[in-house]
């Protein structure tokens, strides 16, 4: 999201349109499953919709909708029925269907399938930092991490993926 074109008093509906993309993405990242980031997609949106909050600034409003996508991912990662159930099959499809958010090119889905292997805390902070734009500083306000603490897991997950990408031209 390169700027903020929503004014204050847009309906629910033009919120909704122009942050779908980025709270779909982060609820994708973290549970690797269309079906269930849509589900949290949805959640996130009702729960928006029902808090009906005054947000100081378009930024306030955006760091509490990327907020409640990471709760509710989160709560819904660490839910029993989601731990009962088969992983092997996600698993495989996780990197196919990171084409859905990425198809701008065979590069940008390479790296995509790269980070769906990372483990959670490094795939959110790697997401956070280059699909959304965010600064560390954000990150850490967003996550609730502190700042030296994303900047290790950034650095951390960079080492994890370059041999994943190294075949990859990035020029």
């Amino acid at each position: 999201m390169d700027t903020i074109s929503l004014k204050a008093g847009e309906g629910f509906e033009q919120v909704m349109e122009y942050y779908m993309p980025t709270v779909y993405r982060i609820a994708f990242a973290r549970v690797g499953n269309r079906e269930d980031a849509e589900d949290i997609t949805q959640n996130v949106f009702l729960k928006y919709f029902k808090a009906n909050c005054g947000f100081d600034s378009e930024e306030h409003k955006k760091a509490w909708l990327i907020r409640c996508a990471i709760n509710c991912a989160n709560t819904f990662a660490g839910s029993a029925w989601l731990r009962h159930r088969a992983s092997a099959e996600g698993m495989e499809n996780m990197c196919d269907e990171t084409e859905d958010f990425t198809a701008e090119s065979e590069r940008r889905n390479t790296v995509a399938q790269a980070v769906m292997k990372l483990p959670d805390k490094y795939r959110l902070v790697i997401h956070l930092f280059y699909f959304e734009d965010m600064s560390v500083a954000d990150i850490s306000k967003v996550t609730k991490i502190r700042e030296n603490t994303v900047r290790s897991q950034l650095s951390r997950a960079r080492e994890m993926l370059k041999p994943m990408l190294k075949e990859v031209d990035f020029c």
